[in-house]
């Protein structure tokens, strides 16, 4: 039995829910295909479980440091199983968002099954033949495990199987010091793992700004994270009923026991089974699906969006994906996806916030443009809180108009939002000075950086020599009336 359908959609997750969402409410017939549960990594294995650990590891940590408001510092008893049932209940509650019967409601009809392309304009999912106008693979992406020798004997955590934890670890090893390797490291040292962190560049984050870097470091330092850089994982061998990974560090042989070790080290995207030839769909040499600016791949009628397609991997940037797809694929429109004003965040403590270039792309592209930088030890908000490790960095062109920002801080992500839609709207440092920031808020550090720049900008020599007579001027105005009376 085949039935048409003007988007067939094979992916829930944030993409594929976005497209199907906004598809069916434009009056088209719209199915998904799912082979296991709506809600995609976000809420089951990335973004919603992650923040929720961190949150509680965060709390736990400001017991600790509590003297720094006046407050007795408070070790906390950490229930694992408890701190794993608030990361479980942040899921139950979210997923109605994105479920099946939601969908439904909202006229997709959704299928259950393994999809794969069977020639053009026809999907097939177990026994049932669809055929489509358009389609959009939105299949996601999925962890690296690199092929260390003994790792897979090792039993090794990544964000599918992290989640399934019922003991903390006493020892955990995170191979990879990206994102997600500090956030988790960061989190389970503070609920009361030993962690180290194995990365094999020369520093974590590698695509921040230096100073990020800099302060994330330091402050996992100050946890107590044990920080391996220019540190290549050789083997995972066992001795004495124990794991130990056996690493290179600078010519070096090291060593680090471990109950657990879990691996951050990058996804692929997922394609598999998807039968992408039949249709003409062409991958790259890392498997990502092959689109063009607006999201079509070299198949007829065929989009792609979100992590398959590689590139960054951000629920935000497959959301904004899913939404471009439904008027391209519906009205053949040429709407083009974003790239270079993409705002992210690394939910550290303090929290990496980053949209547009930075420092050194900007100096790719102009001999000299416009930094400036504004310490949260001079904000006023982070200093009532205690928490001064942070800075707002502005990246400008010569001319002045805003084109990156990196914000290091609490409500680092939050405060990078405002600095995405002024970026998005081509405003310049003036722009951001001159708009009312409230007091006392982390916003007013971007907006002190900018004030900075303009103090400069009018106390400069060229400006005086023009104030500086019309001043003299006005003064000499001012005291004719007097000499007139007398």
């Amino acid at each position: 039995m085949s039935r048409g359908y003007d988007l067939a959609v094979i992916g829930g997750g944030t993409a594929g829910l976005t497209a199907a969402f906004g598809a069916a409410g434009l009056g088209a017939r719209v199915c998904l295909i799912e082979q296991t549960a709506t809600g995609g990594d976000c809420l089951w294995t990335g973004c919603v479980p992650s923040k929720s650990l961190i949150a509680a590891a965060t709390l736990a940590q400001r017991m600790r440091r509590a003297e720094k408001v006046g407050l007795a510092p408070v070790e906390p008893e950490v229930d694992f199983s408890s701190v794993m049932a608030h990361v479980h209940a942040a899921r139950r509650q979210i997923y109605p968002q994105d479920s099946p019967e939601r969908l439904r409601a909202a006229g997709v009809e959704v299928i259950e099954g393994r999809a794969g392309f069977e020639g053009r304009g026809r999907i097939v999912v177990g026994d049932r033949l669809l055929r489509y106008g358009s389609a959009l693979i939105a299949t996601g992406s999925e962890p690296v495990v690199p092929g260390i020798e003994g790792l897979d004997e090792a039993g090794p955590l990544t964000s599918l199987n992290l989640w399934d934890l019922d003991e903390l670890p006493h020892r955990l090893v995170v191979l990879g010091g990206g994102p997600i390797g500090c956030e988790l490291g960061q989190a389970f040292r503070r609920l009361g793992s030993s962690v180290s962190i194995v990365e094999m560049d020369s520093t974590i984050l590698g695509k921040e700004e230096p100073q990020a870097q800099t302060a994330i470091s330091e402050r996992l330092a100050e946890d107590g994270v044990e920080l391996l850089v220019n540190a290549r994982a050789v083997a995972v061998r066992q001795a004495s009923g124990e794991s130990v990974l056996v690493a290179e560090l600078k010519g070096r042989r090291l060593e680090r026991r471990f109950d657990r070790i879990l691996v951050a080290a990058g996804r692929r995207p997922n394609t598999a089974g998807l039968k992408l030839g039949s249709v003409g769909v062409k991958t790259r040499a890392d498997g990502a699906v092959l689109v063009d600016d607006h999201l079509r791949t070299t198949g007829a009628r065929i989009f792609a969006a979100g992590d398959v397609v590689g590139g960054p991997q951000f629920t935000h940037l497959a959301g904004h994906h899913g939404r471009l797809v439904v008027t391209n694929a519906l009205f053949h429109t040429r709407r083009k996806a974003s790239g270079e004003i993409l705002p992210w965040v690394t939910f550290t403590d303090p929290e990496v916030g980053r949209v547009g270039l930075s420092e050194a792309e900007a100096r790719e592209r102009w001999k000299k443009p416009l930094v400036r930088t504004f310490s949260h030890s001079e904000l006023d908000r982070a200093i009532c809180l205690g928490e001064t490790a942070g800075f707002a960095k502005l990246i400008a062109d010569p001319k002045g108009r805003l084109v990156g920002a990196t914000v290091v801080g609490v409500a680092g992500g939050e405060t990078v939002a405002e600095l995405s839609a002024w970026i998005s709207n081509q405003a310049r440092l003036d722009d951001l000075s001159q708009a009312i920031h409230p007091y006392p808020t982390f916003s007013r550090g971007p907006a002190g950086a900018a004030d900075d720049y303009l103090r400069e900008k009018w106390l400069s020599h060229r400006v005086r020599r023009w104030t500086r007579p019309l001043l003299f001027a006005l003064r000499l105005a001012r005291r004719m009336p007097l000499r007139m009376q007398r």
